[in-house]
């Protein structure tokens, strides 16, 4: 990113017909790049209203015209020290940081029910799980949204078939609405195939942006899709915003549930819920006869989950339909042509996790 373009649309930035000068107004507590990736931290709280949103929001729109940036993000912060990054801390401290619920003010979604859909590592079709059971929600009549936390490898651009970038208005974000579920990734934002280099901060700002300026509507419940293992996606969600729990999906290989047992230890840590794990690829299921094979073992989970004292929520097949459903961009639960049994096992675990929260 090249620092005199960025200087020249700071300085012709126009809002309501006035030029703005932002900076010298003292309303920009600091800029960040990370190659074509633009984030400024401005000062006007940690909870802006809606004329403050619409304000960073234009002139992110604007810089991001001027500059052809890939991406420019807004922070809202209260004050130049919300930007400095955290001083190098003991093991035991971090510990405590994490385990400890945060000062600042949570993120209000407006959802009835949150729930993370989580993994220990990837590959283990948490994404595919996530969309499902959020279709399985709609389904089910409750409005519904879906959240990309996974802001290093976002999936619901290709799972959903959507990449146009989504409008804004009012100062707030309107989510892409396609298969009946309100949804945000920033998939939507970035050019197809373009990586996501960014620092911690950064995520954990593009994240809570998503949450608090995305015009939800109040859905009954909003399932979030979090990138694999623990992170900073995960203390994020659990210090900012009101979790009603996490379910964590795995597959039957022990390498997988080694990983499970440290996010099942990650999320009591955080005071998070565990509300229970999903085995996907759990059985094989024959396309032509019904048959049930299980090439990556039998009751791994079962037994994990009996261990830990988490519920086991169910098993999911191994079936082509799935990974055809994946690519077309139409939920497997929502295709007419898929079996019936295999769609119902989504189903039942929708029905399942309502009864749960």
């Amino acid at each position: 990113m090249n620092n005199e373009n960025l200087q020249k649309a700071l300085e012709s930035f126009s809002y309501e017909g006035n030029l703005r000068n932002l900076d010298k107004e003292g309303l920009i507590a600091g800029i960040e790049t990370q190659g074509n990736h633009v984030q400024i931290s401005l000062l006007l709280g940690n909870n802006p209203n809606s004329a403050q949103r619409h304000l960073g929001l234009a002139l992110c729109q604007h810089i991001q015209t001027e500059t052809k940036a890939q991406s420019v993000t807004p922070i809202f912060v209260s004050s130049h020290s919300s930007t400095k990054p955290d001083r190098p801390t003991s093991q035991a401290t971090t510990d405590k940081q994490a385990s400890a619920p945060s000062s600042r003010e949570k993120i209000n979604t407006g959802a009835k029910h949150v729930i993370l859909v989580a993994s220990g590592k990837g590959g283990v079709g948490k994404s595919t799980v996530a969309v499902n059971l959020a279709a399985s929600f709609s389904q089910l009549g409750m409005s519904t949204a879906l959240l990309d936390a996974d802001i290093y490898g976002p999936s619901l651009p290709v799972m959903l078939g959507h990449c146009d970038k989504p409008e804004s208005q009012d100062g707030k974000i309107h989510p892409i609405e396609i298969h009946g579920l309100k949804t945000m990734s920033i998939g939507y934002l970035i050019a197809p195939g373009k990586p996501v280099v960014w620092r911690g901060p950064m995520v954990m700002g593009a994240l809570e942006q998503m949450l608090k300026d995305v015009k939800w509507d109040n859905p009954d419940v909003m399932v979030i899709d979090l990138p694999p293992g623990t992170g900073d996606a995960q203390l994020t969600l659990a210090q900012r915003v009101h979790v009603d729990g996490a379910v964590i999906v795995s597959t039957p290989q022990d390498l997988a549930l080694a990983d499970v047992k440290r996010g099942i230890a990650m999320f009591r840590q955080v005071q998070i819920p565990v509300h229970g794990v999903i085995e996907n690829m759990a059985y094989y299921l024959c396309p032509c006869c019904s048959t049930r094979s299980y090439p990556f073992g039998q009751d791994g989970v079962k037994k994990m989950a009996a261990e830990l004292s988490v519920d086991y929520l169910g098993g999911l097949p191994l079936h082509s339909d799935i990974r055809a459903a994946g690519d077309s961009g139409t939920p497997l639960v929502l295709q007419k042509d898929a079996r019936q049994d295999v769609k119902d096992a989504f189903s039942s675990l929708a029905r399942t996790l309502m009864k749960a929260v």
